[in-house]
C-alpha cells in the first residue's frame, strides 16, 4: 500500500501545481487590466473585459465539464483542460505581439474554459489520489492554500514586471508571467500523460428520474444567486482597486507605482489565505449562517468607510516596491479598507455553499453543477463596476459591492432558511 501511495507523489504534485495555476491564470486579468489600459487605450469597462471573458466561460462550460468528467474520466479531462489552458495563455501572449485587444479577450475566454474544467477535476482527483478520508481532505486543503498563495503572488509579480514607466506598460512586459503559466501547464501535461491515475468508479446513468431538482428549493435558488454575487465581490474588490491606484484620475495626477499597487492587491489575497486558515478552525465553533452574516456585515463596514473617507487621507502599508525592496508606502486610507475585505471574502464561498445545499439530499450533486455555472458572476459584476467607474468614479463603483454584500447578509439571516421541507430528498 505504501508503495502505491508513493507512486502517486508526482501526480499529486501536479495537481497542486494545477491548483496554483487556477488562481494564477484567473488572477492575470487584474494586473493585465492596467496593461491594456495603456497599450490599447482601454476604458475601465474595457479593462475589466478580461475578467468578464474568463468568468463568463463558466456559464458555458460548467455543466459540460461535469458531463465530460463522467464520459472520459479524470485523467483525460485534466489533460484536455491543460491543453485548453496552455492555448488560452498562449493566445494572450500573441495578443501582445500583434497589438490587438480582441485577441487578448479571446485568450482570456479560452483560459476561462480551462479553469472551469480544472476546477471540476482537481478536487475529486486529489481526494482519489489521497485514498479518500482524512488524507484526501488534507490534500484538498493543501491545494486550496496553494490557490490562495498564487492569487497573492500574481498581482505582485505582474506589477513588478510593469515597472514605473507608464509608456512601457505593454503585454510584452508581462510575458514572463505568461511563460511561467505555459511552462507549468506543459510540465503537468507531460507528467500526467505518463502516469497511471486511478479513476474512481463512476456510476452508470440511472434510468430513474428524480421528481424534483435543486431549483425546487427556494433557499437553493437564493443561494445560487448569492454565489453569483459573491464571486463578483471577490474579484471586483481588488480589480477596481488596482485600476484606481494606478490611475492618475481622482488622485491629482499622483498614480501609485504598479509594483506597490500589486502588493496592496496581493495583501487582499493574502488576507483571504489567512481567513481561510482561521475559518477552518472557527467552522467547528460557529455555524455557516453566523460566519456569513458576520463577514458580510464587516465587509459592508469596510466598503462604506472606503467610499466615504476622503482619498487624500493616507496611511502606510507594508509593500514590495519596483526595486524589489520591502517597506512602508503611503496609500489612500480607502485602499487599506478595501484590502482588509480579503479577510471577509475568505470564508464566504464555503458558508454560502453549505447553507444552499442544506437539506437537498439526493439533489446535492446537481446543485453543485449549477453552482459552477454561477461562478460567471466573477465576470459580470466587475464589468458593471468598471462601467460605473467610467461614468462616475472608482469609489462610486463600490456601491455595486455594497448591494452585493447586503444581499449576502439577507441570505445569511433570512434567505437561507429551507421552506421546502415537504419535498422528499432521500
Amino acid at each position: 500500500m505504501s508503495q502505491q501511495q508513493k507512486s502517486y507523489v508526482l501526480p499529486i504534485a501536479m495537481m497542486f501545481a494545477l491548483f496554483f495555476m487556477i488562481a494564477f491564470v484567473t488572477g492575470l486579468p487584474g494586473p493585465f487590466g492596467v496593461i491594456v489600459q495603456n497599450q490599447f487605450g482601454a476604458t475601465n469597462f474595457e479593462a475589466t473585459l478580461g475578467y468578464f471573458a474568463n468568468f463568463i466561460a463558466y456559464a458555458f462550460m460548467g455543466m459540460p465539464a461535469g458531463i465530460l468528467l463522467q464520459r472520459i474520466g479524470y485523467k483525460k479531462t485534466a489533460l484536455a483542460a491543460i491543453v485548453v489552458g496552455f492555448t488560452g495563455v498562449g493566445i494572450q501572449f500573441i495578443s501582445g505581439a500583434a497589438g490587438i485587444f480582441a485577441i487578448y479577450i479571446a485568450g482570456a475566454f479560452i483560459s476561462g474554459f480551462s479553469m472551469c474544467m480544472l476546477n471540476t477535476v482537481v478536487n475529486p482527483m486529489l481526494n482519489t489520489l489521497g485514498g479518500g478520508g482524512k488524507k484526501g481532505n488534507q490534500l484538498i486543503q493543501t491545494g486550496g492554500s496553494l490557490n490562495s498563495i498564487a492569487a497573492t503572488f500574481v498581482p505582485v509579480l505582474v506589477g513588478y514586471l510593469m515597472g514605473a514607466n507608464v509608456a512601457e506598460r505593454t503585454i510584452d512586459k508581462g510575458n514572463p508571467a505568461l511563460f511561467i503559466a505555459m511552462g507549468i501547464f506543459a510540465l503537468a501535461f507531460f507528467v500526467l500523460f505518463l502516469m497511471d491515475i486511478p479513476e474512481p468508479r463512476l456510476e452508470k446513468a440511472k434510468t430513474v428520474k428524480y421528481e424534483h431538482s435543486p431549483l425546487a428549493f427556494r433557499h437553493f435558488i437564493l443561494g445560487a444567486v448569492c454565489i453569483f454575487v459573491y464571486v463578483g465581490v471577490e474579484v471586483g474588490i481588488p480589480h477596481i482597486a488596482n485600476l484606481f491606484m494606478t490611475s492618475q484620475v481622482e488622485k491629482g495626477g499622483l498614480a501609485i507605482d504598479p509594483a506597490v499597487a500589486g502588493s496592496v492587491v496581493g495583501t487582499y489575497w493574502l488576507l483571504m489565505l489567512i481567513g481561510r486558515i482561521c475559518g477552518a478552525s472557527l467552522g467547528a465553533v460557529f455555524s455557516s449562517k453566523i460566519m456569513l452574516a458576520f463577514t458580510s456585515t464587516l465587509g459592508l463596514l469596510f466598503i462604506l468607510l472606503a467610499i466615504f473617507l476622503p482619498v487624500f487621507i493616507h496611511v502606510s502599508m507594508p509593500v514590495f516596491k519596483s526595486d524589489i525592496s520591502f517597506g512602508l508606502e503611503s496609500v489612500p486610507i480607502s485602499v487599506m479598507f478595501i484590502a482588509l475585505c480579503g479577510i471577509c471574502t475568505s470564508i464566504m464561498w464555503g458558508g454560502i455553499f453549505n447553507l444552499a445545499v442544506e437539506g437537498l439530499g439526493k439533489y446535492t450533486e446537481a446543485g453543485s453543477g449549477i453552482f459552477m455555472v454561477m461562478v460567471c458572476g466573477g465576470g459580470i459584476l466587475p464589468l458593471l463596476q468598471g462601467k460605473i467607474a467610467d461614468m462616475f468614479s472608482f469609489m462610486n463603483s463600490y456601491w455595486v459591492i455594497v448591494a452585493a454584500l447586503a444581499y449576502m447578509l439577507y441570505y445569511a439571516l433570512i434567505g437561507s432558511k429551507n421552506v421546502n421541507t415537504n419535498i422528499p430528498v432521500e
